[in-house]
């Protein structure tokens, strides 16, 4: 947006032409046909299935524009999505966007927003195909994802076996940390603030794992014991995990722990929104993951060294 434009809001320019700027010079990947300017887009799936998944965020509820810039949030939005799809063992190929937000809302912060949703999206050469505007009294996002298998089975919650090796690809424990160094104004730890408003879910490790043979497979999206334990319910399975598979994740937040004074186990094990992968293998897993536990006969439950862990397992969003 040019300079004198700045102070220009939604309501100023109007739904359409903020539409235009949103899409104006945007390349779309091959897996779009036909992108924004008709009724509706369209994506192509070679597979001859697609993978779908749908998200909200809220703001207040799901982030603050208070600690995230626009950009962090578009980024954010397209990532948890994405990793809907790498749990299926798919490829994400193209979102779809609802946002709403008050009118006097400055359009330079929407064209920062989508910034960082094609920013995302392009990092795995996904694109945005299309979506919708609308006034709300906060903002609002919707994202739809799509997602292609190329030929492969969906990775479903439900095939861990006992006798399967739990690994994970990715971190944890990184955003809850950021989330409580930005609530009590600690300014140190950059990284893990970072990461509370920008997560890095382990891009193409879904497919990996799913050619690997994996035989369950989740994101970490409300917290590694509450996400296992769909897996557990789903499969009829208990998932016990080794406590010392996480020691460079303890060491990498002890310091931010003290900070606040807090538990590091309760953000590995309790804390959400890193969208690392958690998948069973039958085999040894792949270069990319590592091993943190077992999956035990039912009935379902997860342990952590074969104890109940007494903390919080993770996100409830009525709670």
């Amino acid at each position: 947006m040019a300079t004198d434009d700045a102070a220009e809001t939604l309501a100023q320019v109007g739904e359409f032409a903020v539409i235009r700027r949103l899409v104006a010079d945007r390349r779309q990947p091959d897996a779009v046909a036909l992108g924004p300017g008709d009724d509706a887009a369209v994506v192509v799936a070679p597979d001859g299935r697609t993978v779908v998944s749908t998200d909200m965020l809220v703001a207040e509820r799901h982030f603050r524009l208070d600690w995230s810039t626009p950009h962090d949030v578009g980024r954010k939005s397209i990532a948890q999505n994405a990793a809907d799809i790498e749990a299926m063992g798919a490829r994400a190929t193209a979102f779809v966007i609802a946002f709403g937000a008050p009118p006097e809302t400055p359009a330079e912060q929407v064209l920062a927003l989508a910034d960082g949703m094609w920013q995302e999206a392009e990092s795995m050469g996904a694109g945005v195909a299309g979506g919708d505007l609308v006034s709300a009294p906060q903002w609002v996002i919707s994202v739809t994802a799509l997602g292609d298998l190329d030929g492969r089975e969906p990775v479903r919650r439900s095939g861990a076996r006992p006798g399967d090796v739990v690994a994970i690809a990715g971190e944890v424990g990184r955003s809850a940390a950021g989330c409580e160094l930005w609530r009590n104004g600690i300014e140190r730890f950059s990284e893990l603030r970072r990461r509370h408003v920008a997560p890095r879910p382990p891009y193409g490790q879904g497919r990996i794992a799913a050619d690997s043979g994996a035989t369950a497979m989740t994101d970490v999206s409300d917290g590694l014991l509450a996400d296992l334990g769909h897996i557990a319910e789903a499969s009829g399975v208990g998932i016990d995990l080794a406590a010392g598979a996480f020691s460079a994740d303890r060491d990498a937040l002890a310091g931010a722990a003290e900070a606040v004074g807090a538990d590091p186990w309760a953000w590995i094990l309790g804390g959400g929104e890193d969208h690392a992968l958690v998948a069973t293998f039958a085999t040894a897993p792949p270069p990319g993951w590592k091993a943190i536990g077992r999956v035990l006969d039912g009935p379902a439950r997860v342990l952590v060294d074969d104890a109940v862990w007494q903390g919080n397992p993770g996100w409830q969003s009525f709670g």
